[in-house]
C-alpha cells in the first residue's frame, strides 16, 4: 500500500520504559559484592600461604639451636622466623591443646622476639560475614527482577507489567502520509475530518461540535488499516500511540484493565493524540458468551476500555482507532454512538486502486519493456495490497534466481501462480493418474469456455501446484459485486463438468472431484436458503448455520425452520445439481471432439492459456449460438 522504504520503524518509544529499580547503581552493587567477597576469602586465606611446616618437636630444636628470630602466636598457631629470612615468616607450627607453659620460657632463654595475637576473628572481618549474605541475597532478588521484567515486556520496576505497551511515535515519527498510501480515498476522505479536528480543535468547539470519540475500520486482511491509521496520525502531526488488542491481556488478573488506563492517561497527558487498537477483535468480542460465565479477564479488559471512552470529555482532543476484519463478532457496547461513533470499511481494491498499489510497490524496481503494468492489475482481481507487494516480491525473488536484471513478463506469471495456486511440484503425479488430471481439467475448462454467463478462462493446467493436482483459471473481465441467477447456475455446471468428463470417458468417477462437489454444494445451499433462487420455497431466507467464534452462543440459536422445511431444502439443493449435472452430460456429449483435444493438448503442453484455448477450440461465442 506504500512505498517499502516508508515502512521502517525506527525510534520507536515507549514513556513507560524507565530505567529499572537500582538503574544505574545496579553495576556498582555487583561490583561491592565481588569486592566484599574477594576480601572475606582473602582474610580466610592470608594465613595458608605457602610456607613449610614444623613439628612441635623440630621448632623446639631448632629453638635451641639459635636458628628461630621471631615467632607469632595465635591461638593455637604458630608462625615463625628463621635466622636468614629477609622478611615474613617462613614456616608454622600447630601447637598441641595443651599449651607447654615453657616454651615462652624456652623461646625467652634463645632471644627469640614472641608476639602474641588474640585468637578472636576480628571485627570487621565479623561485619563482613554477617552483610555479605544479606548482599548476596539482595542481589539475587535484583537479578530475578530483571529476568521477570524480561520476561512479561520490559519496563521499569517489579510490577512495571501493569503499565500500557503502548508504543508511542512522536509527530516526526508516526510514518508517510496519505500521499504515499495508494488507494484508499474513500476512508482517506473520511479521516481528513478527524485531521482536520485534531489539528484546529478550536474552529470546531466554537460550532458546538463534537468530534467523534472512536473509529473503527473495518476490512478484509491486507487492505491497509494499520498503515492508514499510521498516515492518520502523520498528516494530523499528533502522537501516535499504537497497541494490539492481545498486548492488553497477561496471565495476571486485572493487568489488562490497568494498562488500559495508563493508555488512556498518557493520551490525554499530551492531547491532541491518537490512540489506535489493533485487531481490537481480542478483547472486544461479545460478553457473557462462553460456557463458563462472562466475568474473566479479557471482559474485565473491554469494560475498562467501555469506561474510558465514556471518560472522554467533549473538550478532550483524543481520537482512538481501531481496526478489526471480525466486526461481527464484536460487542454491540462498543459500536455505539458515543464509542465508536464511525465506522470506515475498507474493502479489497477496485482495479484503478490496484494499478496505483502496484506502481508504489515497483517505485524501485528494474521493469523490463515486455511488462504491461495494466495486464498485471487485470490479473489479480480480489488481491489485497499485501497480496500485491507480496506479488512483486515473487517476481522479483525470481528474476534473481535467474540471474536477471530486470523483471519482465514471465517472473510476474510465475510470481502469480505461486501466490494464487503454491509451488509447481511436478513430481507428485504418476504417468497413470495424468490422463484422468488432464481429462478432469478438461471438462471444467470446455464447460466454462462454452457458459455464456460465465467468466472468461484464462488458463487450465495440469501441473500440480500447492494442493491442486490441476487447476482452471477464470478471471471476470469486471468485477461483480451481485451474483445473478444464470451465472451461478453456469456455476454449478462448471465445478460438476470434471466429475461428468471422467464418467464420459472412463465410464466411472474418482475421489478427485471431492472439493467441486463440496463447493457446488455450498452454492446451491446458499442459492436456496439465503438467495431466495428456489420456486418451491419462495422468497424467504434461512440461516444456514454458520460457525461461531464462541460455542455458548452457537448452543443458544435457536433453528429457524421446521423438519419439513430441511427436508424441502435439501430437495431443492439437490434438484439444482441435478439440473447442472444433466446439463454437463449435454454439453460434454454435443462437444466431445473438443474434449478428447482438448485432454490430447493438455498432456502435451501440460498448461493451456486462454489465447491457445481459442486456436484450438474456436470462438466460443459463434460455438455457442451453434449450440442454441
Amino acid at each position: 500500500m506504500t512505498d517499502p522504504d516508508d515502512n521502517d520503524q525506527d525510534n520507536q518509544k515507549n514513556p513507560s520504559e524507565k530505567p529499572f529499580l537500582f538503574g544505574r547503581y545496579e553495576y556498582l552493587m555487583w561490583l561491592l559484592i565481588m569486592i566484599t567477597t574477594s576480601l572475606y576469602f582473602f582474610s580466610l586465606n592470608q594465613n595458608s600461604q605457602a610456607i613449610k611446616t614444623l613439628n612441635y618437636t623440630e621448632l623446639l630444636n631448632q629453638v635451641e639451636g639459635g636458628q628461630i628470630t621471631a615467632v607469632e602466636i595465635q591461638g593455637l598457631q604458630l608462625r615463625g622466623r628463621s635466622r636468614g629470612a629477609t622478611s615474613g615468616y617462613d614456616f608454622k607450627t600447630t601447637l598441641p591443646e595443651f599449651i607447654d607453659h615453657q616454651l615462652l620460657d624456652i623461646l625467652s632463654a634463645n632471644h627469640v622476639a614472641v608476639e602474641i595475637k588474640s585468637s578472636q576473628t576480628p571485627t570487621w572481618l565479623q561485619l563482613l560475614m554477617g552483610v555479605l549474605p544479606w548482599l548476596l541475597i539482595i542481589g539475587f532478588f535484583v537479578y530475578s527482577g530483571r529476568m521477570m521484567r524480561n520476561r512479561i515486556g520490559g519496563s521499569s520496576g517489579p510490577f512495571s507489567f501493569t503499565q500500557s505497551r503502548a508504543r508511542r511515535f512522536d509527530k516526526k515519527e508516526s510514518g508517510p502520509g496519505y500521499e504515499s498510501v495508494a488507494g484508499l480515498e474513500s476512508a482517506k476522505q473520511e479521516l481528513q475530518e478527524i485531521i482536520d479536528y485534531l489539528k484546529t480543535p478550536e474552529k470546531f468547539r466554537a460550532l458546538g461540535a463534537k468530534m467523534p470519540k472512536g473509529i473503527l475500520m473495518m476490512g478484509p486482511p491486507g487492505t491497509g488499516k494499520t498503515l492508514l491509521a499510521r498516515a492518520t496520525a502523520a498528516e494530523a502531526g499528533v502522537p501516535f500511540y499504537s497497541i494490539s488488542g492481545s498486548e492488553f491481556i497477561e496471565m495476571y488478573v486485572g493487568v489488562g484493565a490497568s494498562r488500559v488506563r495508563d493508555m488512556f492517561k498518557q493520551a490525554r497527558k499530551e492531547a491532541p493524540a491518537l490512540i489506535f487498537i489493533d485487531e481490537i477483535d481480542s478483547v472486544g468480542r461479545v460478553r457473557g458468551t462462553g460456557m463458563g460465565g462472562g466475568n474473566d479477564e479479557r471482559e474485565q479488559t473491554l469494560n475498562q476500555v467501555l469506561a474510558e471512552m465514556d471518560g472522554f470529555s467533549a473538550d478532550e482532543a483524543v481520537v482512538v482507532l481501531a481496526a478489526t476484519n471480525r466486526p461481527d463478532v464484536l460487542d454491540p457496547a462498543l459500536l455505539r454512538p458515543g464509542r465508536f461513533d464511525r465506522k470506515i470499511i475498507l474493502e479489497l481494491p477496485q482495479k484503478k486502486a490496484r494499478r496505483d498499489i502496484l506502481r508504489v510497490h515497483t517505485r524501485g524496481t528494474p521493469l523490463a519493456e515486455d511488462v504491461d503494468l495494466d495486464n498485471v492489475v487485470a490479473a489479480t482481481v480480489g488481491f489485497s495490497g499485501a497480496d500485491i507487494e507480496n506479488l512483486v516480491n515473487e517476481a522479483a525473488l525470481h528474476a534473481a534466481r535467474l540471474n536477471k536484471q530486470q523483471l519482465d513478463n514471465s517472473d510476474f506469471d510465475y510470481a502469480r501462480d505461486r501466490v494464487v495456486m503454491g509451488a509447481e511440484r511436478k513430481d507428485l503425479i504418476v504417468v497413470g493418474e495424468r490422463q484422468r488430471i488432464a481429462c478432469h481439467e478438461a471438462g471444467h475448462a470446455l464447460a466454462a469456455f462454452y457458459a455464456e454467463h460465465s467468466d472468461p478462462v484464462q488458463r487450465v493446467t495440469i501441473i500440480p501446484r500447492g494442493r491442486a493436482l490441476g487447476m482452471t483459471e477464470q478471471l471476470p473481465e469486471e468485477e461483480r459485486h451481485n451474483l445473478v441467477d444464470d451465472y451461478l447456475r453456469d456455476r454449478l455446471t462448471i465445478l460438476l463438468a470434471g466429475r461428468g468428463a471422467e464418467k464420459q470417458l472412463f465410464n466411472n468417477t474418482s475421489s478427485g472431484a471431492a472439493d467441486d462437489l463440496q463447493q457446488a454444494t455450498k452454492l446451491a445451499r446458499h442459492m436456496v436458503m439465503n438467495w431466495g433462487m428456489s420456486d418451491a420455497l419462495g422468497p424467504v431466507g434461512y440461516r444456514a448455520g454458520e460457525a461461531h467464534p464462541f460455542l455458548g452462543m452457537e448452543l443458544s440459536e435457536p433453528k429457524e425452520y421446521s423438519e419439513a422445511t430441511a427436508e424441502l431444502i435439501d430437495q431443492e439443493v439437490r434438484k439444482l445439481l441435478t439440473q447442472a449435472e444433466t446439463h454437463v452430460s449435454e454439453l460434454l456429449g454435443s462437444h466431445a471432439e473438443q474434449l478428447q483435444q482438448l485432454i490430447d493438448a493438455l498432456l502435451k503442453h501440460e498448461s493451456l492459456d486462454r489465447q491457445q484455448l481459442i486456436k484450438l477450440l474456436g470462438d466460443p461465442s459463434v460455438d455457442r449460438e451453434v449450440c442454441e
